[in-house]
């Protein structure tokens, strides 16, 4: 870091001498790393470039549709340049998705009927997920449990890897299990995320076992961070948000499921209603973004796993447990910080908020937010409201006390973000 760069961060931020230490140290270590994530980005680049150029994508597909929305060629060549990303027969990308949880959720009621059984095999999923199954005590909110879905959960191993002989057994002993559920990220678990070849083996694992069992992957945080994606790899249905990786930080809402044609017409009927599905819908003049947004997002996705590296690296200098460690294998942007101490995770979170180009005067507090059991703090002075693809991070308060960072536009923002961060945290 140049001399005049130093002085800039210690006069306007207060970044102390001790951080500018770590900072220089970390750096250095993560350049092996970074060669490795530009390769991949690379590859996914000519992916999403070769998909545009395949649907002959012109001006006249970033339509600004109303009413119905019938015949909006441009909503209708993005699901095909996503299906062409994904390797896969069929996608939806809709701006009606209002989070990534909606797309989840549309997965799973198209999909799964009265008498079915939903697997997770990854231990409990993502907090926002429990209602939707109706395994977070409520009633009445019309959950898969309500209209006669059961539930059934495999934990990881102690090593954290899919138990295969669990799978095996559950599938064998169970025919009403329907669809198996494969969540990607971490969640709010304390676990690296799943690699492309974990997901392989579990599709493999079911596939041998019954053919018929819908294999559906929560790709959340996930996209273009290997050159694979769950569908090269055997998934029947994927689902995602479009304010994370994948909308490359232009998108302004949305989200998108991709799959098996079959698969991914069920859940556009429960988008919509039986018979419509995704024949209707206008997009409010927002095609053009999920465009751009898709374009860019294989070089913003690897800017922000190049901040979580960073991250993990100058962490961990700093004293604190960290997961994934900054040259473990990653398949997704989410980088863990266990701090043990209620008050550090919340300043953590504070200077990550006030390091952000939006609402940087604000203070984050823990709170109330709908979907999740424990209070949780959310710092995210983003361009888009909740975009983690931009620099954020959240923490249920619980113990441990585990902060999530993820996102960042450009490396040179996260650096900073995180500088000031830690900064808030150690003298």
């Amino acid at each position: 870091m140049i001399k005049k760069m130093k002085e800039f961060l210690i006069s306007k931020y207060g970044i102390n001498n001790k951080v500018l230490a770590l900072y220089e140290h970390a750096i250095n270590d993560v350049k092996d790393e970074f060669d490795i994530l530009d390769d991949i980005r690379e590859f996914n680049q000519a992916k999403v470039l070769n998909a545009f150029q395949e649907e002959r994508i012109s001006e006249s597909h970033f339509t600004n549709s109303s009413g119905y929305g019938y015949g909006d060629i441009g909503r209708d060549s993005l699901d095909k340049v996503y299906a062409r990303v994904f390797n896969c027969e069929s996608a939806l990308v809709r701006p009606h998705f209002v989070n990534g949880t909606h797309a989840l959720g549309a997965a799973l009621f198209g999909n799964l009927r009265p008498n079915d059984t939903m697997l997770s095999v990854c231990g409990e999923p993502y907090d926002t997920l429990h209602g939707i199954i109706g395994i977070d005590g409520t009633d009445g909110m019309g959950s898969l449990k309500e209209f006669g879905v059961d539930y059934k959960q495999l934990n990881l191993t102690a090593q954290n890897k899919p138990d295969f002989k669990s799978i095996e057994k559950a599938l064998l002993s169970d025919e009403s299990i329907k669809l198996v559920h494969i969540q990607r990220s971490t969640g709010y678990g304390w676990r690296k995320a799943l690699t492309i070849e974990d997901i392989r083996k579990i599709i493999n694992c079911a596939k041998q076992i019954r053919n018929d069992i819908i294999c559906f992957v929560d790709n959340c945080y996930g996209e273009f961070i290997d050159t694979l994606e769950p569908t090269d790899v055997g998934a029947d249905l994927i689902a995602g948000s479009l304010i994370k990786n994948i909308g490359g930080g232009i998108a302004p809402t949305g989200g998108y499921i991709a799959g098996k044609k079959e698969y991914v017409e069920k859940a556009a009927y429960r988008l919509t209603v039986p018979g419509i599905g995704g024949e209707c819908g206008s997009t409010f003049g927002v095609v053009r973004s999920m465009y751009q947004g898709l374009f860019l997002a294989p070089h913003i996705t690897i800017e922000a796993l190049k901040g979580a590296i960073f991250c993990s690296r100058l962490m961990e200098l700093a004293g604190f447990d960290v997961l994934p460690k900054f040259n473990d294998k990653r398949s997704d942007i989410i980088q863990a910080i266990k701090f043990n101490d209620k008050e550090k995770l919340i300043q953590f979170c504070k200077g990550i908020q006030a390091g952000s180009p939006v609402d940087s005067f604000v203070e984050c507090e823990p709170w109330d937010m709908p979907g999740y059991t424990d209070q949780v703090i959310m710092a995210a002075g983003a361009f888009i409201q909740g975009s983690s693809i931009e620099l954020s991070a959240d923490a249920p308060i619980r113990e441990p006390y585990i902060a999530y960072l993820q996102g960042g536009l450009t490396f040179d923002h996260a650096k900073i973000g995180i500088l000031i961060a830690l900064s808030r945290i150690i003298e």
